[in-house]
């Protein structure tokens, strides 16, 4: 039997240099400290339509452009970008934005909800994410989950208890794999108290986690993957929610302190 350490994916590497480095590729960029990872491609259009906004710079892939725009929030600069779907490429654009400048950071995004009693739009609060994907493996040790900051989950419970605003505490479960979320897996993240299945958080919090950069997300529960089957709910058309979530976000990442605790 091949040993743990003979596997690719476990062999972490703790060297800080890499080859390529986002500083080789965006010079003369200067990011606000405090900056939105929004999934929500039409809530940022509404924004920079309706909001003074300029674009400080733009992440360029193949699949596209992912454009880093930057608002005054609170007399506060606040950047926000779109990070595309998945661990490799949400994970790469977050590296960028932390290399960059910013530091104190909180995503906004929908889920999967493992549990049908969690309803359309409930927020969750992911302390913890299991990590079934494969960028975490190259930003922390192996390991069975990542964890959310303390201070990012401390300025969120902060702001979602202060607006009096319900939401649930739990882990979520991060896959590469949507379309390899067998019955058996689902089971078994519920099982470790998932609330949630989704394609990236593990990662990011990895990769902040690695650049010692305060990193926090906030998901709304969205379709429902269970074992008797899947249901789309029609989550993605909730403007109302999705909009909320994004100004929710904000709120706590202003709110973030370097001497907060959890």
């Amino acid at each position: 039997m091949n040993r743990p350490e003979q596997y690719p994916i476990l062999d972490f590497d703790p060297d800080p240099a890499a080859i390529i480095e986002p500083k080789m590729l965006y010079k003369g960029v200067d990011l606000p400290e405090h900056c939105i990872i929004c999934f929500f491609y039409e809530v940022i259009r509404k924004l920079v339509k309706n909001c003074p906004a300029k674009i400080v710079f733009a992440s360029e892939w193949e699949s596209g452009s992912h454009p880093y725009y930057e608002i005054e929030y609170k007399n506060q600069r606040l950047g926000l970008i779109h990070p595309g779907v998945g661990a490799a490429i949400a994970g790469s654009i977050l590296e960028e934005v932390i290399t960059l400048g910013s530091r104190k950071i909180i995503a906004c995004g929908g889920a999967g909800v493992l549990n049908p009693e969690i309803v359309v739009g409930h927020l969750i609060v992911p302390q913890f994410a299991y990590r079934d994907e494969g960028m975490s493996y190259h930003y922390m040790e192996p390991s069975e989950k990542a964890a959310m900051n303390p201070k990012a989950l401390y300025a969120i419970q902060s702001v979602l208890d202060e607006k009096q605003i319900p939401y649930i505490l739990s882990s979520t479960w991060t896959t590469d794999a949507p379309y390899r979320e067998t019955s058996g897996r689902a089971a078994k993240f519920r099982s470790l108290g998932c609330a949630t299945v989704e394609m990236e958080t593990a990662a990011l919090m990895a990769v902040a986690d690695f650049h010692k950069v305060i990193f926090g997300q906030i998901l709304y529960g969205g379709d429902l993957v269970m074992e008797s089957g899947w249901d789309n709910r029609n989550w993605q058309s909730r403007e109302e929610i999705r909009e909320n979530l994004f100004w929710l976000a904000a709120d706590a990442c202003l709110a973030i302190t370097e001497d907060a605790h959890a």
